[in-house]
């Protein structure tokens, strides 16, 4: 299923995330915007073939959805360097975050950056689209926003429209991993994944699995009491 760029297909909401710019960008930012991340960007055109966008030969193919600050994304890069890691975020205050994990201040044009990482600062449901069929080996949702309004249930990536699209790009046996803290979403995830026969979804674990990096949102929702559950789906 391919997602146009004017419109979503028949069933898919026209939006899951929310402000794309949350304070106004510092100088620094803007740099890193400019001269770093055209430097890791993925296009569209390299989508079709994405193992080929890569700095070497990638042993499999990973994408995370909406990466935040960007630990989690880079812990995987860091432990895994045979992989290469697609990493999608629209907001840009959390591609600064990355970025600026990345390279000092002053090198943001020269300074070398991970072979092994890509970025999509785009809806992630689009490069799904671009994709070539069964060509992910896995895929992270890390504490998405849980849209806990009834109303913005639609906005959720978890959902039922969608599933189809993320299935196509997954090859049988990937994996689907999810973690979130908020109870509505956790409950979400089970239904969705109860009305569909594309994937299995193994019983949920409520201590973060061994292999899993943290996350500053893993983090805060801890300290606030907050109990996260941890979830395989498998493509079937």
């Amino acid at each position: 299923m391919t997602l146009p760029d004017d419109k979503p297909a028949a069933g898919i909401p026209d939006r899951l995330y929310g402000r794309r710019r949350g304070h106004p960008l510092r100088a620094r930012q803007q740099r890193l915007l400019a001269e770093t991340l055209p430097r890791l960007r993925l296009s569209a055109a390299a989508a079709a073939d994405p193992r080929a966008a890569f700095g070497g030969p990638v042993e499999q193919l990973w994408l995370e959805v909406g990466f935040g600050g960007g630990e989690h994304a880079l812990a995987l890069v860091a432990a895994h360097p045979g992989i290469g890691l697609i990493a999608s975020e629209v907001f840009e205050n959390g591609l600064c975050s990355l970025l600026s994990r990345l390279v000092p201040e002053g090198a943001e044009a020269t300074a070398p950056l991970p072979p092994n990482l890509r970025l999509w600062p785009e809806d992630a449901r689009r490069l799904l689209g671009l994709l070539p069929e069964a060509s992910l080996d896995r895929l992270y949702l890390m504490f998405p926003d849980p849209w806990p309004k009834a109303r913005h249930a639609k906005r959720r990536f978890v959902h039922p429209a969608l599933l189809p699209v993320v299935a196509r790009a997954l090859r049988p046996g990937a994996e689907w991993r999810i973690a979130s803290d908020d109870p509505t979403y956790q409950a979400w995830v089970a239904e969705v994944f109860a009305g569909t026969a594309l994937f299995d979804l193994a019983p949920p674990a409520d201590a973060r699995p061994p292999g899993w990096p943290g996350t500053r949102y893993e983090a805060k929702a801890l300290r606030e009491g907050r109990r996260p559950l941890y979830r395989v789906a498998t493509r079937r």
